[in-house]
């Protein structure tokens, strides 16, 4: 057996034996970093760090070889959680003074800490505080297939709580067809300039400054026009659903707003709204 194969069947003895120092380190790194961090994940990017230790080392140096592979395999883990990690350095830092703080406080007092206690044992106020949590429940990074309760295999993932916004419940969508049907009457109800204003600005792209010239109105009089049409389409919807009502008093403007949304109610019905598909967006 020649020199290389006694080193390669050295390097691959060594990996073999020394696994099981994989799984101690893991075990002594992972108290310092959140419960979302992933075990496995760690105990993998320290194999390969036991696996680099042994195509290092050099006993001629006089290291001990356990000694030598812990190194690596701390590394290897913390370079490993540091590469995945997108909070900064100072998030990170203040999240495991807060969780010792809580801790300390909670062993101490028997009981779980207020927050007006953690802050005032960091010397900080309240407000800071709630900043820094947010800041640090931002930092946290989970995977769809993590489950969300204590269940184990029975836990529903959280990839199954969050919502597909792509598709709507039939009830949504019948009452997002009508509320389309409801604009494009409305629209067609607009007195007239308030009406090219609309359409010129939302639908065709134009800028107040082409409006004006259109109108032959100063670009004030095209913002004053395009915000009593968004409230004439504001209120005159709004008044066919039950929970909402037009305002009745003798001014001027709430006869015209009434006028608009009983017109509105008339444009058409139901079935003809529910007929009707317009493009989200």
């Amino acid at each position: 057996m020649d020199k290389a194969s006694v080193t390669a069947f050295n390097q691959q003895d060594a990996i073999e034996q020394h696994l099981p120092l994989v799984r101690h380190i893991v075990f002594q790194v992972a108290v310092h970093f959140p419960r979302h961090v992933d075990r496995e994940e760690l105990a993998r990017a320290g194999a390969l760090g036991l696996v680099e230790a042994a195509r290092r080392y050099d006993g001629s140096r006089g290291v001990p070889f356990p000694r030598f592979a812990a190194q690596r395999i701390r590394g290897a883990i913390l370079d490993a959680v540091r590469s995945a990690d997108w909070a900064p350095r100072s998030v990170r830092t203040m999240a495991r003074s807060l969780e010792q703080t809580s801790q300390q406080l909670a062993t101490d007092l028997g009981r779980s800490p207020t927050l007006l206690e953690i802050a005032g044992a960091m010397a900080t106020t309240t407000e800071q505080l709630t900043r820094l949590q947010e800041r640090i429940n931002r930092s946290v990074v989970l995977a769809l297939d993590h489950a969300t309760g204590e269940d184990g295999e029975d836990s529903a993932t959280l990839g199954e709580t969050i919502a597909d916004l792509s598709t709507l419940e039939p009830s949504e969508a019948l009452e997002q067809r009508e509320l389309h049907a409801y604009l494009r009457d409305a629209v067609v109800l607009l007195p007239e300039r308030h009406r090219l204003v609309v359409v010129g600005y939302f639908l065709e792209g134009r800028t107040s400054a082409a409006l004006a010239r259109f109108l032959g109105v100063t670009e004030s009089r095209v913002s004053q026009l395009r915000s009593e049409a968004l409230a004439m389409l504001r209120d005159g919807i709004n008044a066919q659903f039950p929970d909402h009502e037009v305002i009745d008093d003798d001014g001027r403007a709430a006869r015209r707003r009434i006028a608009f949304a009983e017109a509105l109610g008339a444009s058409s019905t139901f079935a003809e709204r529910l007929d009707v598909i317009l493009p989200v967006g």
